[in-house]
């Protein structure tokens, strides 16, 4: 009868070992694919100066900015979609990457993120360029705010984009941009 008893102390070191090497290999595995993780993705089209759709149909709403609204005809809303046009277009290939300090989605489903391009930050870029202004919904500061707002300052500051085109608009990150002619 002490055969049985031999077997039973095989398998169960095999099972323990088993379970000891999946233990270690598994965060192996999942390098990289944390919470704010930066998938691979193809913008497919742009929809307005702070919005784009990827080729698999998510809608990502870049996040902590607002650009004016085409759909309003706020002063330079054309300009700042062609802004995101001319940095993201059609078929480039972008890594998305959420804040785990702010909301993954807004209210219409879209994913909010900051959009990376070739190691750019696009929502920062915007920003720089005058087509967007910082936004901090419910005051919520992601991880680039400081940046966002001192970018935001600076591109008001020597007039680029909206900030010159646009000389009624303030710049209030806790509000959406309201451009104004």
């Amino acid at each position: 009868m002490a055969a049985p008893r031999l077997d039973a102390t095989l398998v169960d070191m095999r099972l323990r070992t088993l379970v000891l090497a999946t233990l270690l290999i598994f965060p192996l595995a999942c390098a990289g694919m944390h919470a704010g993780a930066s998938p691979t993705a193809t913008v497919a089209r742009v929809l307005d100066g702070d919005t784009i759709v990827l080729t698999d149909g998510r809608h990502v709403r870049l996040v902590q900015l607002d650009a004016p609204e085409t759909d309003e005809n706020e002063c330079y809303a054309a300009e700042a979609k062609g802004v995101l046009i001319r940095l993201l277009p059609f078929g480039t290939e972008v890594e998305i990457e959420t804040d785990p300090a702010l909301d993954k989605r807004d209210r219409f489903g879209r994913i909010l993120a900051y959009v990376e391009r070739d190691g750019t930050n696009i929502n920062l870029e915007l920003v720089r360029e005058g087509a967007a202004s910082p936004y901090f919904f419910h005051a919520d500061h992601g991880r680039y705010a400081t940046k966002l707002l001192h970018a935001a300052r600076q591109a008001a500051q020597r007039q680029r984009g909206l900030w010159g085109a646009c000389p009624g608009t303030a710049l209030d990150p806790l509000h959406s941009v309201q451009a104004r002619s």
